[in-house]
């Protein structure tokens, strides 16, 4: 299935081989300790090292559970009336599906699938780059698509990538799209990440964002074993990063594969541009306490070193 189609989600295998995303999951985390098999975001792809990079129609059915229980997350970020640009992304499309919803909206982006979502909202102002079309992910890239941006402020940007680490911070396999990434993020006063767990971790040619500069990061939690995924985590929220975890139901008793159900678990940080929360609770990210009856997570504070 993978060398057929380049990629394939656990959740597809899982139903082909009749068995649970848990069980499809070890497999395939033996598979790519054999070479064989890359995990990447909610799925697999064939092995190719930090610059390959998978196509829009293999993107569209990986981790789209995970996608799009980050961007109903990450619209509650948004207000009435903000200025905001969003890049290009199949994650960033679920957001934008959900933008259409907040009259009085500015939304600067390169993305023609982000346009395209935002077409027929009532009160939102659409606002497209220049630049010229990269057909395997429908975005304007290029100098024309840079110099749009110059001047531009609004009060967040929200983007995503091809992998997430502590170290590089975000990044993506094309030198274009990172190009044009790091002229929307440096119109924003702040800069939120959406990545789910499957690109923690993950380390591709191009970065886009400095870790110092992400103000927040909006990803899924990562399923029991994932352990690559949790340390990034811990070591994004040591250095001040407010994440935000949706929680995604994974093989649960009575649900189907994919069902999700969201609760935020930020972890406020010292950035010059991140929004306060409430008070810090002490203990490390992968100790988090359970979240509160009223379905929104626990504060939680970088490890004291």
């Amino acid at each position: 299935m993978v060398r057929a189609n380049g990629a394939v989600s656990l959740r597809e295998l899982a139903r082909v081989v009749q068995t649970s995303e848990v069980t499809v999951r070890r497999d395939v985390r033996a598979l790519e300790a054999d070479g064989l098999l890359d995990r990447r975001h909610g799925g697999a792809v064939l092995p190719g090292g930090l610059t390959r990079e998978s196509g829009f129609p293999q993107k569209t059915h990986l981790a789209t559970a995970e996608k799009t229980a980050i961007a109903d997350l990450a619209a509650s970020l948004v207000e009435e009336g903000e200025a905001i640009v969003v890049g290009a992304g199949t994650t960033t499309q679920e957001l934008a599906r959900r933008l259409a919803r907040i009259p009085g909206l500015t939304v600067v982006t390169n993305s023609l699938l982000v346009a395209q979502a935002l077409a027929h909202a009532n009160r939102v102002e659409v606002v497209m780059t220049g630049g010229t079309l990269r057909g395997s992910n429908y975005a304007l890239v290029g100098s024309g698509a840079e110099q749009s941006l110059a001047g531009l402020r609004v009060s967040r940007a929200f983007v995503s990538g091809n992998g997430l680490t502590a170290e590089r911070g975000l990044s993506t396999s094309n030198m274009l799209s990172a190009s044009v990434d790091r002229a929307l993020v440096a119109a924003a006063a702040e800069v939120v990440v959406l990545a789910d767990h499957g690109k923690l971790g993950t380390d591709t040619m191009f970065q886009t964002v400095a870790p110092e500069l992400i103000t927040h990061l909006v990803t899924d939690e990562p399923p029991p074993g994932e352990e690559r995924a949790a340390t990034e985590l811990q070591a994004l929220a040591d250095q001040g990063v407010r994440i935000t975890l949706a929680q995604t139901e994974r093989d649960g008793p009575g649900q189907d594969a994919g069902t999700t159900s969201r609760r935020e678990t930020p972890v406020p940080g010292p950035r010059r541009h991140a929004r306060q929360t409430a008070g810090p609770a002490t203990g490390p990210l992968r100790n988090a306490p359970p979240s509160q009856p009223d379905g929104r997570g626990a504060d939680l504070a970088p490890r004291r070193r």
